[in-house]
């Protein structure tokens, strides 16, 4: 089954890779092209729609390799949902409750083939009994997971390579856990994100659009559903958050930010990770190069709470494989650290007092800290070198 998964990875990654260009030629005939924005990082006008030569890796890979069945049945027709919401989005800016409603409904269309939770395990607490909550529950899930991935698509390559990542990690936990059909998605995932990251990293040459991020957050949420959540295992609930943990904490920060500013959730602003360290100076490779390593080693601290043997049967800790897995643990909260604190906020802050002084050498610290206070409270700041 894995040679299988890995073989559907690969017709997927070759199908996304033929498709792309040409997915590009259709967004700039029919006028789908992300022009330049003043909060964007991008430096021409890009055609959309790469999200479509994803889709086309998805369902060719999907029909060949995965099982015949109610549920995929499911998960292609939910794709299918998805994708032309997200592709009328690109073409036509659809209000936000249109985008919500398609969202919702790709959703449904999931829970109804039966991609659904019915059940999962708190860890080291007890198993929840969802009951008729878990349908609602599970559309909830997966709306809001679309969101996340749509939401940190702001810089090139950085949806299609963190999804790409975190696809394989979960390919990787699902076939451990014995659930092949969710194994087999995750592979296909990251081979369709690849596929098209061939064109989409920086310089992109081609966007995925609404159609590509909202596709993969789907496909994410049904590998999710299928591969861990409806299992007892730890990792179940613990894996998901674990290994999506950057998308999760830059759609929290920038939403947080928004609705502490009491703006609308859904517009668009410069706040993300990406624009952050942009401000500081950064090159878009240096950025999404952080944020796939940030990513990496919060998916192999995942897959190591999978796979270290580090407390035995009867609940004991086995001392040396505790220390392995607490010292990995470590090290992905001090890399969250590292590049939330100490590169966004402490560097940010000793460069900008420096050059305040520097422009003005009569002003004084406590006007100095002032200002940048308020630029690090605002967001609003200049770009920054490092």
């Amino acid at each position: 089954m894995v040679t299988k998964a890995v073989l559907a990875a690969l017709v997927a990654f070759a199908v996304a890779a033929a498709l792309t260009p040409l997915a590009a030629r259709f967004a700039v005939r029919i006028g789908a092209v992300d022009e330049l924005k003043e909060r964007g990082l991008a430096r021409k006008a890009t055609p959309l729609l790469g999200g479509l030569a994803i889709f086309g890796g998805a369902l060719v890979a999907g029909l060949l390799f995965l099982p015949d069945n109610e549920r995929t049945e499911g998960i292609l027709a939910a794709a299918a949902l998805i994708t032309i919401v997200g592709a009328l989005d690109d073409v036509f800016d659809l209000h936000w409750l249109l985008k919500l409603a398609g969202q919702l409904a790709a959703a449904v269309v999931l829970v109804t083939s039966g991609v659904t939770v019915d059940t999962f395990t708190l860890p080291f607490v007890h198993r929840v009994e969802l009951g008729d909550l878990g349908g609602p529950v599970t559309v909830l899930g997966l709306v809001a997971l679309m969101n996340v991935v749509n939401f940190s698509d702001g810089v090139d390559g950085l949806a299609a390579g963190v999804c790409a990542i975190s696809a394989v990690a979960f390919s990787i936990i699902a076939f451990d856990l014995g659930r092949t059909t969710a194994g087999t998605l995750a592979a296909i995932t990251a081979g369709a994100a690849l596929g098209f990251l061939l064109f989409n990293f920086h310089p992109a040459s081609v966007f995925m659009g609404d159609c590509g991020s909202n596709l993969l957050g789907l496909l994410l949420g049904a590998v999710i559903v299928e591969g861990t959540l409806k299992t007892n295992a730890l990792i179940a609930l613990v894996g998901p958050l674990v290994i999506l943990a950057v998308p999760f904490l830059d759609t929290g920060f920038v939403v947080a930010k928004r609705l502490k500013y009491k703006r609308s959730p859904f517009r668009g602003d410069s706040n993300h990770f990406h624009h952050r360290f942009h401000r500081m100076g950064w090159s878009p490779r240096r950025s999404v190069t952080y944020l796939y390593i940030w990513t990496l080693i919060m998916a192999g601290d995942a897959i190591a709470l999978r796979f270290i043997p580090y407390s035995e049967r009867s609940g004991e800790l086995n001392p040396g494989w505790a220390v392995l897995m607490a010292a990995l643990l470590a090290l992905g909260v001090a890399a969250s650290i590292y590049l939330v604190y100490i590169l966004e906020i402490l560097k940010f802050r000793r460069v900008r007092a420096w050059q305040l002084g520097r422009a003005d050498p009569d002003t004084n610290e406590h006007d100095i800290n002032e200002q940048v206070e308020r630029e690090i409270e605002t967001g609003e700041f200049r770009s920054v070198a490092p």
